[in-house]
């Protein structure tokens, strides 16, 4: 292994670290200390708030699983899936990809760590835009969550606008 090969794997692997442990740290803080679950959502702002949701299914709660195996099958395919992003991880040799892969295999892991621990998935930031005449809500999300979207961005920035992007002649 070269040292940029090593260099972008131990910055990929700090990139899943931290993203697994802020997230299970957001997630422990509101349940357990603050005991989001028993609470009235709070208001954190005019578009935010914090709000106690079991997300049994996956990305904007699609496939909704109710008994076990359903879990245990959207379990084995996150496994999958960082597994195959971890042979990535230890093949590349840029920095922004090996970030990128790192905030999605962490944030898979913090996920996939509420699956095994709960049954499903703590989600609990809920972003919404409310006027008088018109409404829009997103789905509940957790900060899992949004270091997987971060490092998807990543490396679709990668990939159009990185030195070894396709370039038109």
């Amino acid at each position: 292994m070269t040292d940029g090969a090593r260099s972008a794997l131990r910055l990929g692997v700090v990139a899943a670290v931290l993203a697994c442990a802020l997230d299970q740290a957001s997630k422990l803080y509101l349940m357990f200390v603050y005991g989001l679950p028993q609470q009235p959502p709070i208001r954190l702002g005019p578009f935010f708030d914090f709000v106690f949701v079991r997300n049994k299914g996956i990305s904007y709660g699609l496939f909704q699983t109710e008994g076990p195996l359903g879990q245990w099958v959207l379990l084995g395919i996150k496994v999958a899936a960082v597994v195959a992003l971890a042979v990535w991880l230890t093949r590349t040799r840029d920095r922004l990809t090996a970030v990128a892969l790192g905030l999605i295999i962490g944030g898979a892991i913090g996920n996939a760590i509420d699956r095994l621990a709960y049954g499903w998935v703590f989600d609990f930031v809920y972003f919404h835009v409310r006027t008088a005449t018109w409404q829009f809500n997103w789905y509940v999300f957790n900060l899992a969550d949004v270091a997987i979207v971060a490092g998807v961005a990543g490396l679709l920035y990668d990939s159009l606008f990185g030195d070894r992007a396709a370039k038109a002649p």
